[in-house]
């Protein structure tokens, strides 16, 4: 398999535990103190950090630091629109989209050149 696609593959399934981990607390343990939820999301944080730092390792093999940073930005807000719309019930506006045009500029120069 490809270094690229080994790459993303690792970081979408880290940046869905990170998703769960920053933001599902919200939800779900919003009548909780807050070190309850901190717990508990480093709990969840660490099967991210179990996939996160093998993938920037591959992908450092490949990508600049630069590349894999974006890379991760765009997944982030990949893994991030349907947990917001589908989990936590928020409406997506015209703005997100604007948005995520930004995120594709921000690819093409990033990766436009190898120097």
């Amino acid at each position: 398999m490809p270094v690229v696609v080994q790459t993303v593959l690792l970081l979408v399934l880290s940046n869905v535990f990170m998703t769960f981990a920053w933001y599902a607390h919200l939800k779900n343990l919003s009548g909780r103190p807050w070190y309850v939820a901190a717990i508990l999301s480093w709990g969840i944080a660490l099967f991210e950090y179990l996939l996160q730092v093998p993938a920037n390792r591959i992908g450092a093999t490949q990508l600049s630091l630069p590349q894999l940073k974006v890379i991760q930005e765009v997944i982030t807000l990949a893994v991030f629109a349907p947990f917001a719309v589908f989990y936590m019930k928020q409406q997506l506006r015209l703005d997100h989209l604007w948005a995520a045009f930004c995120l594709m500029g921000a690819v093409y120069f990033a990766f436009r050149s190898h120097h």
